[in-house]
């Protein structure tokens, strides 16, 4: 779900093509599967499209090129560190919820697998509010640099 909304709030911005956005597991469970239909189907109820969303494995060889890896819970986080094999490539993994201002109680993202609708809506909300947050900080670094009228 949290890719599905930063690729879309990115597109609403105007910086969809300014910044590249992917999912992966720590975990090879799932691999080339769907998303959860119930995350699917929350993604659609709420405006989004997550129907061509498939499952991949993070692999440790794209820590080189990616600016960013973002954790949804502490335990992801630990895997993703552990990982890293420098402290360049340890500093990119980040918790989503920690971009939050001000920072949520909780900065995991609970996993609504085993729960309902109801859960999977609510954790929705807090990957959006988390995204927001996210692109408010990017946005400046990726926004083309406006063209002055010649006066200084």
């Amino acid at each position: 779900m949290a890719e599905v909304v930063f690729k879309q709030l990115a597109e609403d911005a105007g910086l969809g093509s300014r910044i590249q956005v992917s999912s992966a597991g720590t975990g090879d469970w799932h691999v080339g599967e769907q998303a959860d239909p119930r995350a699917v189907e929350t993604l659609h109820v709420h405006g989004y499209d997550g129907s061509a969303h498939r499952a991949r494995q993070f692999d440790p060889e794209w820590f080189e090129q990616l600016d960013l890896v973002v954790a949804l819970d502490r335990s992801h986080e630990r895997i993703l560190k552990n990982w890293t094999t420098n402290s360049i490539d340890r500093s990119k993994v980040q918790l989503l919820r920690s971009f939050e201002t001000p920072r949520s109680d909780s900065l995991d993202v609970p996993d609504p697998y085993y729960s309902d609708h109801t859960f999977f809506a609510a954790v929705l909300g807090m990957i959006e509010r988390a995204d927001r947050a996210l692109l408010a900080q990017l946005a400046p670094a990726l926004r083309p640099p406006t063209q002055g009228n010649g006066k200084q």
